[in-house]
């Protein structure tokens, strides 16, 4: 896919929630993730690994959070002891207020895989159904949703074809919808675009950024890109080499709308050059 594709005109509440997950969003102002002293230990045959140590962060309602670091340094880990797919040996970690158990049970988050990791035998609208199957909405509520979600991420019309139908730009926006559908407040991305090339990865960075505004969410986005993680991000958190620790928590001052040209300007170049810096400080060479 090499053109850009624009969002439909949505009001915030266009995917406003009627099932079971409508009552589990947080107040405004409060944390949606907070960590406090999280550290994360596997144990191998060779011997214990710590793959996360002293994390302490505040994720709040509207933030679009950016992980970026060097391979290894725990920012898919820190993403899925948020999801519960992982289990904290040290520390606090709450999600909406609650344990990532009792959030995942709620429904409480999307996640996109790095992967589109859709079914090949469903077609894109079954795909995106999937989740509210699983959840019981009725057939009508899943019409509507998925019509929704098919037309945030601009795949209207697309909904009958089958995944290696479409390019993969494509299907990660259909990933992206299938995580939009139930509208959990929270919207975890294990670097979505890292396997696209530059110019499909700029438009789907374009059309993301208006998609946050249009629903609000609140997004952990991992990276391994300078550009991406300054381009996309509110706050920008720094990660060390394992064992995982912060390094930087860096508050954007751009502003909420950005045009790719805004790349080339000195206040983003600035922001970029402190990404560096960080990623430079806390990352032996001599390893």
């Amino acid at each position: 896919m090499g053109t850009a594709f624009a969002m439909p005109q949505m009001t915030p509440d266009a995917l406003s929630p009627t099932g079971p997950d409508a009552d589990s969003r947080p107040a405004d102002g409060r944390s949606v993730v907070s960590a406090r002293g999280l550290g994360l230990t596997f144990k191998t045959d060779d011997g214990p690994v710590t793959a996360l140590t002293g994390v302490d962060l505040d994720v709040r309602k509207g933030d679009f959070v950016s992980f970026i670091g060097p391979s290894g340094c725990g920012k898919t880990t820190f993403l899925r002891v948020i999801a519960d797919l992982e289990t904290p040996t040290a520390g606090t970690i709450t999600v909406n207020g609650t344990t990532p158990e009792d959030a995942r049970k709620n429904r409480s988050y999307g996640y996109v895989f790095q992967a589109a990791a859709l079914y090949p035998w469903r077609t894109i609208e079954q795909n995106i159904a999937l989740p509210l199957e699983i959840m019981g909405y009725g057939d009508a509520e899943k019409r509507a949703r998925i019509e929704r979600t098919l037309a945030l991420v601009n795949l209207s019309g697309f909904g009958k074809k089958f995944p290696w139908q479409l390019s993969g730009g494509m299907q990660q926006r259909a990933s992206i919808a299938r995580a939009l559908a139930f509208d959990a407040d929270l919207l975890l991305m294990d670097e979505p675009f890292g396997a696209l090339d530059e110019i499909v990865r700029d438009h789907l960075n374009e059309q993301l950024l208006e998609l946050w505004a249009r629903t609000e969410k609140t997004i952990c986005f991992v990276t391994h890109s300078i550009p991406e993680a300054v381009y996309l991000s509110t706050k920008i958190v720094v990660m060390s080499p394992r064992p995982g620790r912060i390094t930087d928590v860096i508050e954007s001052t751009l502003p909420r709308e950005r045009p790719l040209d805004i790349r080339e300007t000195p206040e983003f170049l600035e922001i970029a050059s402190r990404v560096r810096d960080g990623l430079r400080a806390g990352h032996s060479y001599d390893e």
